[in-house]
């Protein structure tokens, strides 16, 4: 029966990300030669807007009664150490996926940081549980194969947002599900779903906890919360396939914040 349900499970992922795929290449992008037409649908790429909205509401709804209050309650209760000790364990356990996409941008100094942080962390960390090799100079870094496609030039795609996921362009979809494939942990909990549910709901919880303050604040300032997150989101992955550099060229002029 749980062979059945893995299978069931990863066909319809495999669906939607096809279909969503499909779904990119409905967008007609406008004529490179009007720079504000272009502007403009880089910034409202979303062409199922009314169904991102209803998930984005469920996802709310889902955050109001469950994740927020478990949040609330693990951060409340776990002192600062075992937080950031689960943080760590989770850390550690990404660092294969972080060092093929290292390896596959053809960064190979933050490649060489994240097989150091593994080897250190993994052994005198206690298997990950402390962060000495932060200490020593190897500070955390986070990569996917989404930030990957990025710098090999591949486009976002149109706006989407799942259940459960969250944003979830084409990119950023087919990354997360190549970023499965480069994960040793997929293959050992293969039979396993409750190890991966298990997993991806303790990651959940503490991302929450950790940004408890910052979404309630997004929330409270935002005229319509769903595109300020969607703005935030696209930021954020730019600034990710980046690696955190920023493009003079690209920053507002100060004259318009007013």
């Amino acid at each position: 029966m749980a062979n059945v349900t893995n299978s069931r499970t990863k066909s319809l992922w495999v669906t939607l990300g096809v279909t969503l795929t499909l779904l990119a290449g409905c967008a007609t992008k406008p004529d490179p030669a009007d720079p504000a037409a272009v502007a403009a649908y880089e910034e409202a790429n979303d062409p199922i807007e009314p169904l991102n909205r209803y998930f984005f509401e469920l996802n709310r709804f889902a955050d109001i009664v469950a994740l927020r209050p478990v949040a609330e309650i693990y951060d409340g209760i776990l002192p600062r150490f075992a937080k950031d000790s689960v943080r760590n364990v989770l850390d550690n356990l990404r660092s294969p996926v972080i060092l093929a996409n290292d390896m596959l941008q053809g960064e190979w100094d933050r490649a060489e940081v994240t097989a150091t942080r593994f080897g250190i962390n993994s052994t005198i960390g206690v298997l990950g549980l402390m962060d000495p090799a932060s200490g020593r100079g190897y500070a955390r870094h986070g990569e996917d194969f989404g930030q990957t496609l990025g710098t090999w030039g591949v486009e976002e795609g149109s706006y989407f947002y799942l259940p459960i996921l969250g944003p979830a362009p084409p990119r950023d979809l087919a990354g997360f599900t190549v970023d499965l494939a480069f994960d040793p942990l997929t293959y050992i909990w293969w039979d396993k779903t409750e190890y991966s549910v298990a997993r991806f709901m303790v990651s959940g919880v503490d991302l929450r906890a950790r940004n408890l303050t910052t979404i309630d604040e997004i929330e409270r300032t935002s005229i319509d919360y769903y595109a300020a997150v969607r703005s935030l989101y696209r930021q954020s992955r730019k600034a990710e396939i980046a690696n955190g550099s920023i493009d003079e060229e690209e920053l507002p002029d100060i004259d318009d914040l007013e």
